[in-house]
């Protein structure tokens, strides 16, 4: 086989599998709309996803140590702002301003 003839194949066959890809979403889509489980998971999966990342995140962190503070504080803030505004946006940037604040000046090593 040719060098153009084995390029133009190749071409071929991965657009052919990244329309495939693409499209395999919006197939599968519509039985999913009407699925209890799904619906369920939906309404489920973000505070459990929270959860899951809160803890991976603080799973190694010493509690012995006074560095354990600037986490402490950052969590505390992003709870509060987020029970006050519900803005899961300025939770995050302020949570996370508050920690890169409080690590690199207070609690630096």
């Amino acid at each position: 086989m040719s060098d153009a003839r084995y390029a133009i194949a190749a071409v071929v066959v991965t657009a052919a599998v990244t329309w495939a890809l693409r499209a395999l979403p919006f197939a599968v889509l519509a039985p999913l709309r009407a699925s209890r489980t799904v619906h369920y998971l939906s309404t489920r999966m973000p505070a459990g996803v929270m959860v899951i990342l809160v803890v991976y995140c603080l799973r190694e962190l010493p509690l012995t140590e006074a560095r354990v503070l600037a986490p402490a504080a950052a969590l505390a803030v992003t709870i509060g702002l987020h029970l006050w505004r519900r803005n899961a946006l300025l939770s995050i940037l302020g949570g996370t301003a508050v920690h890169v604040v409080l690590a690199s000046t207070v609690f630096a090593h």
